[in-house]
């Protein structure tokens, strides 16, 4: 552990937890000894019984609304605004609209890119051959690379020795020149025991690159509290500074982010993980990257529209989406036209 100086830069009090919070500036010469990185795990029965009664799946809790009306919806075709002449300045309209839906459990975009299915694996490897793929994030995109490997059989995973669950992992299709490598991102994590040696930034491995490749990158999810918050919106904005130097001297550099997706609660992940928090960092990183030539895979919207139950690792059908996504940005069909 590092010893952090006598006095804290700042201290914050978590409203949700009542827990003190303090940021202090580490002394790097405390981390040599350092040998891994581990979480602590969360604290337990944060509430009392009576309290539990109000978390009960199918009585208060995942309870099916019926319609209080017709059980159809009609699509009417929109309706003509009528300008009205005013002085003041009229707000923005927000937005409501989601960013695709599911037809025969196929993703359908409604805007900003033709979607293309690869539904066979020599397509998957003609349209990442001669690419190198950098995939940097949380267990969720390592679902990603877990996924290509199986589906394209060129691809031989190299044997690093490394964790199961953390990496780094590489792949490799000598034929077809394709290079696929993941690295989990640097705190905060949750993930299981990691070497230090093997806790990189996403800021930083980007700065080490020389461009022209695609990059896939995805963020951790936590509780919103004040310091969480300021941690993340910190790392983010490094990663985004970083962008734009690697955008700079690449400007051929495919980055393309992902969001965030729901995850199955129960009375207790509801506590330090609900949707309702990690809906919130997810605004905040879309807000961050606006601007940027990068894209983005809607996770949120893509496991949110699905019939299947919300899982934190999404199952095969929505992944095959994401991954389709992907590829349709890397390997666009230019003879379809687009969806609206």
């Amino acid at each position: 552990m590092c010893l952090p100086p006598e006095q804290p830069l700042c201290n914050y009090t978590d409203l949700y937890t009542g827990e003190p919070w303090y940021c202090y500036k580490p002394k790097m010469l405390s981390c040599d000894s350092r040998i891994n990185h581990a979480k602590a795990g969360y604290q337990k029965h944060l509430i009392t019984n009576k309290e539990a009664l109000l978390f009960q799946s199918g009585v208060n809790i995942k309870v099916p609304i019926h319609a209080s009306g017709p059980d159809r919806i009609d699509v009417l075709p929109p309706r003509k605004e009528v300008e009205v002449e005013s002085s003041s300045v009229k707000p923005e309209p927000i937005k409501l609209a989601p960013s695709g839906y599911y037809y025969e459990d196929s993703w359908r975009p409604l805007s900003g890119i033709t979607m293309r299915q690869f539904n066979k694996s020599s397509a998957v490897t003609q349209c990442l051959k001669n690419k190198v793929i950098n995939m940097y994030g949380d267990s969720t995109v390592r679902q990603w690379f877990e996924y290509l490997i199986t589906l394209v059989p060129g691809l031989r995973e190299f044997n690093l020795n490394s964790p199961k669950n953390v990496g780094p992992f590489m792949a490799v299709d000598s034929t077809h020149n394709i290079l696929l490598k993941y690295r989990c991102h640097g705190p905060p994590i949750r993930f299981s025991t990691v070497m230090a040696s093997e806790l990189r930034y996403v800021s930083n491995e980007l700065d080490g690159l020389s461009g022209g490749q695609t990059l896939w990158w995805s963020s951790a999810f936590g509780p919103i509290s004040a310091p969480f918050l300021w941690r993340c919106t910190y790392g983010a904005r490094h990663v985004r500074q970083s962008l734009v130097r690697l955008l700079d001297r690449a400007p051929g550099t495919m980055v393309v982010i992902r969001s965030g997706n729901l995850q199955a609660l129960d009375a207790e992940v509801s506590l330090y993980n609900s949707d309702w928090y990690s809906l919130q960092l997810d605004e905040v990183l879309r807000s961050m990257f606006k601007g940027l030539n990068v894209l983005l895979v809607d996770a949120w919207e893509m496991s949110l529209a699905h019939h299947l139950p919300h899982a934190l690792h999404p199952p095969p059908v929505i992944v095959k989406n994401m991954i389709d996504t992907l590829l349709s940005y890397v390997c666009p069909d230019k003879t379809k036209r687009q969806l609206t």
